[in-house]
């Protein structure tokens, strides 16, 4: 089956089977790039304790694919929180892997989240998103110096930046730096949200899509089977001259996983025709 060449699919759609399993189970289907899932508790696609005879390992497992790497959904540890000496080497040293892999596995960018998975702050809400923006900046440097750019999902039901109003914030504080936006649909639609008016805000600044469904409260919905609009969000999108990429991040959790593949395929075939 061939689909449009701007949209892939997230490993996070894979995520109960084993890397190369769902490397091959993505081929498969007909997609010809990926977006890597590298979130623990998510998707342990790739060992949050990541290290250089591990990288070796996922790269080999995506070279062996024949699928290309969009990008690399990854964490480094709540951005938000203040971090000791200790914690900072460490963390440091998890993004030199992580980029380590991006550049072993051909990824165009690495994806940091948006601040711990709480929508209450550490210290203030405005201490916390100066300190995201911060860490996002300072990893944003270290990888553009590796020929990698950095994104953040700067709406996220789940985490501190969770609806439109603090995602504004997020990124105003990101102006000036090289830190792009991932625009997932299923996060804003579970926020009470609007997607036409996320792109009004924030086009200028998307550097990537994650295509999911979703109502207020439940971002696991199959596509079709929640409240979004894709054709009216998409179409936002291109009027506002977006023409880059589009991963379907089906983490669902309303069909078998016998029923994986079949129902990414009909998701892949409708957001084609939207594209």
């Amino acid at each position: 089956m061939t689909f449009n060449p701007r949209l892939g699919c997230s490993s996070i759609s894979f995520r109960h089977l084993g890397l190369p399993a769902a490397l091959a189970t993505m081929a498969g289907l007909g997609f010809t790039e990926l977006d890597l899932g590298a979130l623990p508790g998510v998707c342990d696609h790739v060992p949050y304790r990541l290290d250089e005879q591990a990288v070796a390992g996922v790269a080999r497992a995506v070279a062996a694919s024949g699928l290309a790497v969009r990008s690399i959904n990854a964490d480094i540890g709540d951005l938000n929180r203040p971090l000791d000496a200790r914690e900072r080497d460490e963390r440091a040293r998890h993004l030199d892997t992580l980029l380590s892999l991006a550049g072993q596995t051909g990824a165009q960018a690495l994806v940091l989240p948006c601040g711990g998975l709480s929508h209450e702050p550490v210290r203030s809400l405005a201490q916390d998103l100066d300190l995201v923006a911060a860490e996002l900046a300072s990893a944003a440097e270290k990888a553009a110096a590796s020929g990698i750019g950095l994104w953040t999902e700067s709406l996220h039901f789940y985490r501190l930046c969770w609806n439109t109003g603090i995602a504004r914030q997020l990124t105003d504080r990101l102006a000036g730096t090289a830190v792009g936006v991932v625009m997932d649909f299923s996060h804003i639609a579970a926020s009470g949200g609007d997607a036409e008016q996320f792109i009004d805000l924030f086009h200028s600044r998307v550097a990537h899509v994650h295509l999911r469904d979703a109502v207020p409260g439940n971002i696991n919905l199959s596509i079709g089977n929640g409240q979004v609009d894709f054709a009216a969000g998409l179409k936002a999108l291109a009027n506002k001259g977006y023409t880059g990429c589009f991963s379907l991040e089906l983490e669902t959790r309303d069909i078998t996983d016998a029923e994986r593949p079949a129902a990414t395929a009909r998701a892949a075939g409708y957001i084609s025709d939207l594209i």
